[in-house]
């Protein structure tokens, strides 16, 4: 079998000491195979953006282990981790405040491999040049400033940024919930376009479940900071086993509400991750809770090859299928 492009292992990230600690994400494991797009889902504060930020050291892990392409990125110092993430780029939510107002945009695509010591300028210009054509925007913009551009041109450029190093893997954290909806579709096209074509790793990270399925291979359902559910994309929407997943499912937009499925929708607000509640942290909002939910911090086990759940229930209701 082969081995993973990014393997993540035990990942968290905490934030103080004692009775006081902030426990963002815990226990967080999962792998992304070689031109695989895995998307991260998840109500705002489910800790998606946290995840991939410290997958990438972009923060610092509180634990966990992270391997990417065979070598551990948590023991890695300074100088090495800077060179390995020439391999590993960003694309940020906004476009708007990723991009320096007093740079033009060809030392934003230049700037990346400038600090790698990649090339001499006129080598880099032409890279920056060829990635800006990869995401459909001019040569000519190269001497232009992210002001004189729209969000979905801005955002092209900020993906255009990430391209020009040639990365491996390609994180997207929600790259366009910023956009217009009349431009967002233009944006994940290209996304899934220059996946295919380049065969880019991916970790997608949203909150709209619809993109999510057209776009990735396998999906990570995230609650509070634990992995709730994880599953192809193709499984998980067919037959979600976890009562959360069902709950996101069911606020999915559908022109035919009948296909939804008999599907309950979420009620209440995420706990504060400063007091999460006792065992499953999804059991105060779930509508199949038991008394045994409060005590037990349910595992993530394997249902069948690759659907895995957390959860200690057997019996649930399975939705329709449409």
């Amino acid at each position: 079998m082969t081995s993973p492009l990014l393997s993540v292992r035990g990942l968290a990230k905490h934030y103080g000491a004692g009775a006081r600690r902030l426990r963002i994400v815990d226990d967080i494991s999962f792998d992304i195979g070689t031109g695989e797009v895995v998307g991260l889902v998840g109500e705002s504060g489910s800790g998606k953006t946290t995840i991939a930020r410290a997958a990438l050291r972009l923060i610092e892990p509180t634990a966990g282990s992270v391997v990417f392409d065979g070598t551990e990125l948590t023991t890695l110092g300074p100088a090495a981790m800077r060179r390995m993430r020439a391999r590993m780029q960003y694309v940020f939510q906004d476009p708007y405040a990723s991009l320096s107002p007093r740079m033009t945009v060809g030392e934003i695509l230049t700037e990346g491999l400038r600090i790698q010591g990649i090339g001499p300028q006129a080598a880099r210009m032409e890279r920056a040049r060829t990635a800006l054509i990869q995401v459909e925007m001019p040569p000519d913009a190269l001497d232009r400033y992210a002001h004189e551009f729209s969000g979905g041109q801005r955002q092209r450029i900020g993906i255009a940024r990430a391209l020009a190093l040639a990365p491996a893997l390609l994180v997207a954290d929600e790259p366009v919930s910023a956009l217009d909806v009349s431009i967002q579709a233009q944006v994940i096209n290209l996304l899934r376009d220059l996946q295919r074509r380049l065969g880019l790793s991916m970790l997608f990270i949203s909150h709209d479940l619809a993109v999510v399925e057209y776009l990735c291979d396998r999906v990570i359902v995230l609650y509070l900071g634990r992995i709730m559910e994880m599953a192809s994309s193709e499984t998980l929407y067919a037959t979600p086993a976890h009562p959360y997943t069902s709950a996101l499912l069911a606020a999915v937009p559908h022109p035919d509400p009948a296909q939804r499925g008999r599907r309950t929708p979420l009620q209440g607000d995420v706990p504060s991750a400063a007091a999460p509640p006792s065992g499953c942290v999804f059991r105060t909002r779930c509508p199949h809770a038991l008394p045994t939910c409060a005590a037990t911090v349910p595992p993530l086990r394997e249902l069948s090859p690759g659907h895995w759940k957390a959860c200690i229930r057997d019996d649930l209701p399975q939705p329709a299928t449409p």
